[in-house]
């Protein structure tokens, strides 16, 4: 009889409450570990869907305002220095920052003024590819342009009104022939008072073939803060002002980080109940072996030595539940996405220093959980518990 064996004899002789015991922390560390997977993995799905309701990073050229003013009269401000971006700059550069990757969408905007049909319209050049997925929130009467469509028109709503313009008519933009794709419905923004056009109509319009007025960019920020990548891009483009659209980015981020921190906190309940549930068996242990107890000091066993006992007891079971645990909680995980049809959010792999955080959690609260009972059990004393002898 050692501080060795007697913890796997007495888990051996009680395996049924064991047995029992292990498994409620194993369905404890399970939600605990699934919740985390599916929160991860829900959020940056959920941050990749904001994208589609509009950019959190604005490029624009950089100029200068000058106020003149001569005689006591005004003039108003001039803009000085101000040109187009030139995209067979700006996009190569964008492309090499190191964050790249979490830059999810760059969508270029020529501005430009033409006659729709005999009356002055303003006109916004778009890349319809990149455009349709920062506009997911858009909702059309009739259909969105495919991505190398170079006559069709999506007109917003307001402007559909103003020019008497439907879905499948045709168009004319100073002498060009279009079509007319979609109508956009309301979207109570900028976008309902302009023509949606193929940039490089725009920019042959604007007579700025190759350029972009500005650049709307959409980027991912949960794996790092959106200055950085502003920095980066800041870099990249000397001679463009690029800022990141605070409110927009700080919006997506609190709802991301809410449903983190959701997760955590329901996951800090599950553990702490686990825990409480081993203690309060670990007591009753206790109260039960207290002839076991005195048998074990009356041999020679120090009070620090009964504890050890308990407390390794508890440890076999945290290191079982643990890895049961993040077995479990991997078979929940896929379960859950597969129910809450998340299946873009990627099935969860096998990550061995995850598997090794949860099981050397599981250890050390199992551990700490039995630090009371077991001081308890060493507070027995030999003569209290061989009365019943």
């Amino acid at each position: 009889m050692s501080l060795l064996t007697l913890p796997a004899r007495h888990l051996r002789a009680k395996w049924m409450r064991s047995l029992l015991l292990a498994a409620v922390f194993t369905l404890g560390l399970a939600s605990m570990s699934g919740l985390y997977e599916v929160s991860t993995l829900i959020a940056d799905n959920f941050e990749k869907k904001l994208l589609s309701y509009g950019a959190n990073i604005l490029i624009t050229p950089r100029y200068e305002t000058l106020k003149i003013s001569y005689g006591g009269y005004s003039l108003g401000d001039v803009s000085m220095g101000e040109e187009p971006i030139n995209l067979g700059t700006a996009l190569p550069a964008v492309d090499s920052v190191p964050l790249r990757g979490n830059i999810a969408v760059v969508a270029p905007k020529m501005l430009a003024a033409a006659r729709v049909n005999g009356r002055t319209a303003a006109l916004v050049g778009v890349d319809w590819e990149q455009e349709l997925q920062l506009k997911g929130y858009w909702e059309t009467d009739g259909e969105f342009p495919e991505g190398d469509d170079a006559t069709a028109v999506l007109v917003g709503a307001t402007a559909a009104d103003k020019l008497g313009l439907r879905a499948g008519q045709t168009l004319h933009v100073d002498g060009r022939e279009l079509r007319v794709a979609g109508v956009l419905k309301p979207t109570g923004n900028d976008d309902d008072t302009v023509l949606f056009v193929p940039l490089s109509l725009a920019q042959e319009l604007a007579g700025k073939p190759g350029r972009a007025s500005f650049l709307e960019v959409a980027a991912l920020c949960s794996g790092c803060p959106i200055e950085d990548i502003t920095a980066q891009l800041q870099a990249a483009l000397p001679g463009s002002e690029v800022r990141a659209l605070a409110q927009v980015a700080e919006s997506r981020m609190y709802s991301v980080r809410f449903a983190q921190n959701l997760a955590f906190s329901v996951s800090l309940v599950i553990l702490l109940t686990a825990c409480a549930m081993l203690v309060m068996s670990m007591l009753s242990s206790v109260a039960e072996r207290k002839r076991e107890i005195g048998i074990m000091r009356a041999v020679g066993f120090s009070r620090a030595g009964v504890a050890v006992v308990f407390v390794a007891e508890a440890l076999c079971i945290g290191l079982a539940a643990g890895a049961c645990g993040y077995a479990t909680g991997r078979l929940l995980t896929a379960y859950v996405l597969h129910r809450l049809e998340a299946g873009a959010a990627g099935a969860p792999d096998f990550d061995p220093a995850a598997c090794a955080a949860v099981v050397l959690l599981a250890v050390l609260s199992a551990g700490l959980a039995a630090l009371f009972p077991a001081w308890r059990a060493g507070r027995v004393e030999p003569a209290e518990a061989l009365v019943a002898l």
